[in-house]
């Protein structure tokens, strides 16, 4: 069916004309370097600054510019192209969509915020209801995703990541100021055709003397979505606002000392949306209801750079972070099958989080001779409440709870005459869990335990091209309070063991320059992974009501996989690669599990015209695929899995900086040309048709 999108072509078809025709007589703007080197760009989570390529992690960084071409609305549009990493749960909704990193977590499991990390300017997010999603942010306030793959990560971040790291850095005054610039005001609209969205933006950057300031105010609204077969995708009706307050004050000696303070706020309802946004068949199941969702995120940042000592690189990081989600007007109404117990999942209901932590933490450079050496220590504490509430009661399936964390860790980076790396870390967390307004199942139940990760990877480069790398982590996760808590229609879980994994990954780089021409540049990176899982916390989907616990351990369980992220650079074109595959086993049945991503491939290729301030691209993602299982179930599990498909999409990027419109931003992104109906393995519902987006900012300064 592509009868009512069939306008929207044709005002596609104008557009793109109507962009290249106005890039023709503008001056030209300088080459962006490296722009499409994704392993060129340097990461920041890791500890010390370092650059992809030369990571021993699977890691990978989306700019300010990438999410420009991308114009994200939600976290799927977000992970295009990147590999090892998806979204599940909702195709298109902008609530109701959980991460997955090769091979962890759903929009159905309540522990994917422990196995998978998620931060706002290093505040970490918690959020992850039953059924409900997992990031409620507004994707236009951020200027930089980190993506980091593997448990290696879990030394800074928390000895319970599996999966990996997913890291947010809003936007500062500093990215909208050029130097002798005191202030800047921006405008951006956008349109999308699917859906009929617009979006509007103002943002206002200013400097004076050692301090600088941002605000930004953010409006989108759209109207229900359609999938390539020309049917309503329920959910995607929206209405968001969002903001961003943010300063920094630098001083002290050569001003090696700064204070930041951020504040964020998103406000999100959905009309007509699923009872579960994550959607799917529970639709008809559930109904569907008028969800409303508010995220807000207040970090307080000081950093002593301590210029007159190497032994002392100090930060110490305050946060805040609220999120919050109500359904209401549910139909075809709660008098019909709201109740205590099960149902309560169709009743008026409310969840909160609500968290503070504190983040110390300090890098001593121990360099000597050949040795250049870093040593990290940190500590971190935090606190997070969660509560829950609906028309009939208590919500057995969201208990009510605190969970209190004090982690130690150590990092350490020793690098031998920049050709060997080695990178040591240890963790340990104290956690505290306790219930609140609990059934009789679950009362007494608190506990305190400890869990510990080690990891140790090295890097070594064996010539000026081709390097080799590997790494070896031992993690464990305590039980979160939903798997300890949890109960109708079964009973609390009070007795689950932690989870232990135990990972291996090997890889190889190789990069070069000069390849096809003297001012161009090949970069490849291949990872291989292997997970071993013991004691695996998964739902107890086939336990007695009132007798078996909600949730349970599953014996082991292995996750293994590689990943190849490639790209290549020239002064007129550009390229890039990105493979996955994932594979896994329950131990018990020897199937595979139903987290596990099909096999994907994604390939872009694409022009530069310098001359002209212009990029033309055109992205092509292939899915193998796939059948999988979920554990404890006793037959496979359809809605994770799926048939193979292809999607292609295409963009034009347009920026001129001489001129009369010097400053403009011109952004033309069209996803699923070919309107093709398909749904990925990992979605509950059928993704968007062809949809053509257009953005155009305006920047003044002075």
């Amino acid at each position: 069916m592509t009868t009512p999108l069939w306008p929207a072509r044709r005002g596609l078809v104008l557009t793109t004309a109507i962009a290249l025709t106005l890039a023709a007589p503008v001056a030209a703007q300088e080459a962006q370097e490296g722009f499409f080197q994704m392993l060129g760009r340097i990461i920041l989570g890791t500890g010390t600054g370092r650059v992809a390529i030369d990571t021993p992690q699977a890691v990978t960084a989306l700019g300010e510019e990438d999410l420009a071409i991308r114009q994200p609305k939600t976290l799927a549009d977000v992970f295009k192209a990147i590999p090892g990493v998806q979204t599940a749960g909702a195709s298109a909704r902008m609530l109701g969509q959980a991460l997955n990193i090769r091979g962890i977590g759903n929009a159905e499991q309540v522990a994917s915020e422990e196995r998978i990390k998620v931060t706002v300017d290093g505040a970490p997010k918690f959020f992850e209801a039953y059924r409900v999603g997992s990031f409620f942010s507004d994707l236009d306030l951020y200027k930089r995703v980190e993506v980091l793959r593997g448990p290696a990560s879990s030394t800074l971040y928390g000895s319970g990541v599996i999966g990996g790291v997913i890291a947010f850095t809003t936007r500062d005054a500093s990215d909208y100021l050029e130097d002798g610039e005191s202030a800047a005001l921006k405008f951006r609209l956008g349109t999308a055709t699917n859906g009929d969205t617009t979006t509007g933006g103002v943002t206002f950057a200013q400097r004076a003397g050692n301090a600088e300031f941002l605000a930004a105010l953010n409006r989108t609204r759209g109207d229900v979505m359609q999938d390539g077969s020309g049917d309503d995708i329920l959910g995607t009706e929206h209405n968001a606002t969002s903001g961003l307050v943010k300063g920094r004050l630098t001083f002290g000696n050569d001003g090696d000392q700064d204070l930041t303070l951020a504040y964020s706020r998103t406000e999100t309802s959905l009309e007509d949306s699923p009872v579960t946004p994550t959607g799917g068949a529970t639709i008809p199941v559930f109904g569907i209801a008028d969800v409303a969702s508010r995220d807000e995120t207040l970090t307080l940042t000081w950093r002593n750079g301590f210029a007159d000592s190497d032994l002392l690189d100090l930060t110490v990081q305050l946060s805040w972070t609220d999120t919050w989600l109500e359904k209401t007007n549910i139909r075809p109404g709660p008098g019909l099958f709201c109740a205590p117990g099960r149902s309560q999942v169709v009743c008026p209901s409310e969840y909160e989080y609500e968290a503070v932590a504190l983040k110390i933490e300090n890098k001593a450079d121990l360099s000597s001779g050949a040795w250049a050496n870093t040593l990290t220590l940190g500590l971190q504490l935090s606190e997070q409440d969660r509560s829950s509430a609906s028309s009939v009661g208590e919500i057995g399936f969201h208990p009510q709870g605190t969970d209190r964390k004090l982690g130690l860790y150590a990092l350490g980076e020793f690098v031998h005459d920049d050709r060997l790396t080695l990178i040591p870390g240890l963790r340990v967390d104290f956690g505290d869990r306790s219930g609140r307004n609990l059934p009789p199942s679950a009362e007494g139940g608190d506990t305190s335990d400890t869990a510990v990760s080690a990891s140790f990877a090295a890097m070594y480069d064996l010539s000026d091209s081709l390097s080799v790398f590997g790494s070896l982590a031992s993690t464990e996760r305590m039980p979160t309070l939903d798997e300890l808590y949890s109960s109708d229609p079964q009973v609390a879980s009070l007795d689950l063991k932690k989870e232990t994994a135990r990972t291996i990954e090997l890889g190889a780089t190789w990069q070069r320059e000069g390849v096809l021409a003297a001012d161009d540049s090949l970069q490849m990176k291949l990872t291989g992974f292997h997970n071993a899982i013991d004691q695996m916390i998964v739902r107890n989907s086939t336990g007695v009501p009132g007798v078996d616990p909600y949730f349970i351990n599953l014996r082991s369980a292995e996750i293994w996989g590689a990943e190849l992220e490639a790209s290549y650079d020239a002064e007129r074109w550009f390229a890039g690669l990105a493979w996955s595959k994932v594979k896994s086993k329950d131990g018990t049945t020897g199937l595979q599990l139903s987290d596990t991503p099909a096999e994907n491939v994604a390939l872009t290729v694409g022009a530069k015209f310098p001359d002209r301030g212009l990029i033309l691209g055109w992205r092509a993602q292939y899915f193998d695929g796939i059948t999988n299982y979920t554990p404890g179930a006793t037959e496979v599990n359809t809605s994770a899995s799926g048939p193979a498909y292809d999607t292609h999409d295409l963009f034009v990027t347009w920026s001129p900086t001489e001129g009369a419109l010097a400053g403009l931003e011109l952004n033309l992104t069209v996803e699923n040309v070919f309107d093709a109906t398909y749904r990925n393995n990992l979605a509950l519902d059928l993704a968007p048709g062809v949809n053509a987006k257009l953005s155009v900012g305006k920047s003044l300064t002075w």
